[in-house]
């Protein structure tokens, strides 16, 4: 996994200010991969259903572009007890949560 465990903290301390304390975060796509170099930063934040997750979304994101060193910031949001779709399911296989 290509984050640094400072990198890991922030992105912790992020999705629970912003989530609270149940949510789950992971990381997918290439960064998964020590091997690899580059690419962006692709994490999965899974929580409870709420009419507040765009603008979470919107306040995590700004969150960690403040504070970490990443060009590129991709979030996908799934909200726990929704069969997941598409990215969701690869999110869900592959991530490793952090």
């Amino acid at each position: 996994m290509r984050l640094s465990p400072e990198d890991i903290a922030t992105i912790k301390a992020a999705a629970s200010d912003v989530f609270g304390s149940g949510v789950v975060v992971r990381l997918f796509g290439s960064r998964r991969f020590d091997e690899l170099e580059g690419g962006d930063l692709d994490l999965h934040v899974e929580t409870d259903a709420n009419d507040e997750v765009d603008s979470q979304l919107r306040d995590m994101r700004s969150r960690l572009w403040a504070r970490l060193p990443y060009d590129k910031i991709d979030i996908l949001v799934s909200r726990r007890g929704v069969t997941p779709r598409g990215f969701e399911r690869i999110a869900y296989r592959d991530g490793i949560v952090l």
